[in-house]
């Protein structure tokens, strides 16, 4: 296999990995440069997607303050949140949207031109910040995609993903190697600092708002390899995505903005339910929000319930709705004159790889940022718009950390890398898989069993049926392609989510489970860890 040598090694291309090869560019000297590595396009990611805005706890907005956002954060995280990592990354948002503006991000604005912020659930005052309406993470990406363009220190590579990591002997990682789908050829590269940042685990669910690269493809990296992984059962479904049909798999993002200006939702009959469920009706917290949704749809024997936006004026609605307007326009669907169909669907992995909110994880030399990453921010129930604050706040403290390190490239790699090398050398077998059905199973049971009720019977025959694909599928860890690797990786994170919600014997957040309704008095994080690699290296 060929191989090259890079300073820093970033998988991803999301807001977290363009942001931070950036700043990693502009605070220090990197000999041999920085390679971001892209599976599909560059920016194209769950970044991309995201609408309803930012949070940013400005100077300028006298309603608002960290310790506003830090209790409204803590509240929603139903526990689990780490206050500090809250504190640190609500204290860094001003510095770092500022910082995001001068980089070419357009935020809207009034009239006046002062910043405009909207409200979304739960959150106690106006601190969202939004770009082209409800295009926040295009207008974002967009503009750090070109800054990256134009940074000669940054190599981008598209269509090649990250396949294994190389962990010596010591526990350290040295590098990682790559699988180039336009070539079908496997790339060793050597670094001293591979940071992930590869998104969610969405498409593991029958429905999803992720864009079809979400496949968990980190948490699997990172897992193999040692890694502590942290909170897997806590998946956000967010309550209103467009729903057309039942055959409708990925859904369009109807955002939580929309309610946050006053949209209400409606049941088959036409009434408004949220009032049955809580206080705060449409502005309750997305698990309570998503679970009233599903109850709803349960009771009327439906796939859907509407979100009635005709009460907000029209031009305002459209202005500050382009995208979503649109989307539903070429579907038949005024959103000021008719409800939009809407239902919940898989969004957000509030768990993943453990890491500090700089991106160091439990192994020497592997960093994880973004939402792959678990820093205790987000708890059991992710508060909207953190999720982008927290890409760029960690993003932005990672390049900071760096910048202090010896990102020598290895010169030795020493047995235990060349058996991981000597598995990607070696000729596979040739069985024939029919992956888009293997994926869609995959989904299917995900959905129905590890979705948003859980109970230990469909959990145990999810871990049942997961075991049997597993054991199925012969690729020990090589595979043929990118939909097999996609597969492979899929199978690893549905295995853990499954796993660690049956250990969760208590319906804490975004985990709810019909046999155990109580929420216990101590919240405790769910960690798991492989770290003996053996089984691995030992297969021949």
């Amino acid at each position: 296999m060929n191989y090259s040598e890079y300073s820093v090694v970033i998988v991803g291309s999301g807001a977290a990995g363009l942001y931070s090869a950036l700043k990693l560019s502009q605070q220090m000297e990197l000999p041999d440069g920085i390679l971001l590595i892209t599976k599909s396009s560059l920016g194209e990611s769950n970044s991309l997607y995201a609408q309803g805005g930012i949070v940013g706890v400005l100077h300028q907005n006298s309603d608002d303050s960290v310790e506003k956002h830090v209790q409204d954060t803590l509240k929603a995280g139903a526990g689990l949140c780490e206050r500090q990592a809250v504190e640190y990354i609500s204290q860094a948002s001003d510095e770092v949207i500022n910082d995001l503006m001068d980089s070419g991000v357009n935020f809207d604005k009034n009239s006046d031109g002062n910043l405009t912020f909207t409200l979304e659930a739960a959150h106690s005052v106006r601190r969202i910040l939004h770009s082209g309406g409800d295009a926040t993470g295009r207008g974002i990406t967009d503009a750090l995609c070109k800054d990256v363009l134009k940074d000669e220190n940054i190599t981008v590579l598209e269509n090649s993903m990250a396949v294994e990591l190389l962990v010596n002997s010591d526990g350290e990682c040295k590098g990682t190697i790559l699988y180039n789908e336009l070539t079908g050829e496997h790339e060793i590269v050597y670094t001293s600092a591979l940071v992930l940042a590869t998104g969610g685990v969405g498409q593991l669910y029958k429905y999803t708002t992720n864009p079809d690269g979400a496949t968990g493809d980190g948490i699997d990296l990172a897992y193999n390899a040692g890694a502590i992984i942290q909170d897997m059962e806590f998946i956000q479904f967010h309550p209103t995505a467009l729903a057309l049909s039942p055959d409708n798999k990925n859904r369009f993002l109807i955002s939580e903005a929309v309610r946050g200006e006053g949209a209400k939702l409606l049941n088959g009959q036409g009434d408004e339910f949220m009032s049955s469920y809580h206080d705060k009706r449409e502005l309750a917290p997305r698990d309570i929000v998503t679970r009233a949704i599903y109850s709803e749809m349960a009771k009327e024997h439906t796939f859907n319930v509407f979100l009635n936006a005709s009460m907000i004026d029209s031009i305002k609605l459209f202005k500050r709705f382009p995208t979503i307007s649109k989307k539903c326009k070429e579907n038949g669907i005024d959103i000021s004159q008719k409800p939009i169909p809407v239902a919940p669907a898989a969004h957000y992995t509030m768990g993943g790889i453990k890491a500090t909110v700089e991106g160091r994880t439990s192994i020497k030399g592997l960093y994880a940022i973004g939402e792959v990453a678990s820093t205790g921010l987000h708890g059991a129930n992710r508060l909207a718009s953190n999720s982008l604050l927290e890409c760029v706040v960690c993003a932005y403290e990672l390049a900071d950390y760096l910048s202090f390190a010896n990102l020598t490239t290895p010169k030795k790699i020493d047995d235990n890398i060349r058996k991981i090398i000597e598995l990607y050398s070696e000729p596979l077998s040739e069985d024939d898989y029919d992956v888009e059905n293997l994926k869609q199973k995959l989904k299917n049971l995900m959905w129905n069993n590890a979705g948003i009720i859980r109970s230990k019977d469909k959990l145990l025959a999810a871990q049942d049926d997961i075991n049997k694909m597993k054991a199925t599928f012969k690729r020990e860890r090589k595979c043929l392609n990118k939909d097999e690797y996609e597969y492979r990786n899929m199978l690893t994170v549905a295995g853990l989510i499954v796993e660690s919600a049956l250990s969760r014997k208590e319906s804490r957040g975004a985990h709810c489970r019909s046999d155990y309704k109580q929420t216990d008095s101590k919240a405790v994080h769910s960690n798991m860890i492989k770290s003996d690699r053996k089984e691995l290296l030992n297969v021949r």
